[in-house]
């Protein structure tokens, strides 16, 4: 179910630069509450999120990964900045927590509610950039990002110049919604925080390639005697997701993930110029399934990211990443 109205133009202030980048929050749908996808209806939410550059009526948007944040500057810094695809001097970017997160957006226990789709989550981040006067977007995501990125060509294809789709399919496959119920089964089976770190050490699995792990985790532990490098690897990022996520937001979002579907249908009347980047040894969404994205799409390019290092390539091999990314923002140049 979709509210249809659109958001009320907000008064906004006088543009300035930003000094640094720093974590804002807005409290959003105030007046006009926002109508979830499963009848749920929500008021105040919040959203946290950073921007870049000097506000203006166009903007980039940057979608995150599922356990990613808002500040872009910090996980995507290959392509932020001076030059780079990502240029503050040169764009207006917006990169916000979804709502559901859990670093400084509304999650499930503030919205009354665990059951969010990814529409919800865009018709969120569409009312922050009414909120923030912006009227037109190029909208960029990887993974769960991407996933954004494609709901967005799908809901507002008249309000994107251009498009980025970076390792991610139109609808998960059995493969990876497996990958998801066995994550959460786990924090339920030992909710706290040891599920949690589990979930984690599933996850981390699938994210990378085992010729990866086999370039970088080979032989004995550097962390602990008599232990393999990949096992103190796995609890290495298992501690850090635990130290920094909320359990709730994990099966929140995965579960959104899985229920996600796009058809052929709905994406070939986007004719969005739209880059879509699969990665050559992404075992969780491989190419086949980024491919199918491009083909439905009716006015997109396929790339392919010739990497070892599988799903994490788009962070790990970021650097040329950033020159794709370049020339689908300046075509001219």
């Amino acid at each position: 179910m979709t509210a249809h109205t659109a958001p009320a133009r907000p008064h906004v202030p006088t543009p300035q630069p930003d000094a640094a980048p720093r974590l804002r929050t807005a409290t959003l749908f105030r007046d006009r509450p926002l109508l979830l996808d499963n009848g749920h209806i929500v008021s105040n939410v919040r959203l946290a999120y950073h921007t870049y550059g000097t506000p203006r009526d166009h903007a980039i948007l940057v979608l995150h990964a599922l356990t990613g944040t808002s500040a872009v500057h910090e996980w995507w810094g290959a392509l932020f900045g001076p030059g780079k695809a990502l240029d503050p001097e040169r764009h207006f970017i917006v990169c916000s927590n979804v709502l559901g997160g859990c670093a400084g957006s509304s999650g499930p226990a503030e919205l009354g509610t665990d059951d969010l789709s990814i529409p919800d989550m865009v018709r969120a981040a569409r009312e922050l950039l009414a909120h923030l006067g912006v009227r037109r977007v190029t909208v960029i995501g990887g993974s769960m990002g991407g996933m954004h990125a494609i709901e967005w060509l799908r809901a507002y294809p008249d309000l994107i110049d251009r498009a980025v789709v970076i390792a991610a399919p139109a609808q998960h496959s059995p493969w990876a919604i497996g990958l998801n119920s066995a994550a959460r089964a786990a924090i339920r089976a030992a909710p706290g925080g040891e599920g949690l770190k589990v979930a984690r050490q599933i996850a981390m699995l699938s994210y990378r390639s085992p010729d990866s792990y086999a370039a970088t985790q080979a032989g004995p532990s550097p962390r602990a005697r008599g232990e393999h490098a990949i096992t103190t690897y796995l609890q290495h990022h298992g501690q850090k997701l635990h130290e920094r996520f909320c359990e709730r937001t994990y099966l929140t979002l995965t579960r959104a993930m899985d229920a996600y579907r796009t058809t052929p249908a709905d994406l070939a009347c986007v004719h969005v110029p739209t880059l879509v980047v699969g990665i050559r040894s992404d075992v969780l969404y491989p190419p086949h399934e980024v491919r199918a994205v491009a083909d439905a799409l009716g006015n997109a390019r396929y790339w392919e990211l010739d990497s070892i290092h599988g799903h994490d390539a788009f962070l790990m091999d970021a650097d040329t990443l950033n020159d794709r990314i370049h020339e689908t923002l300046h075509p001219q140049e």
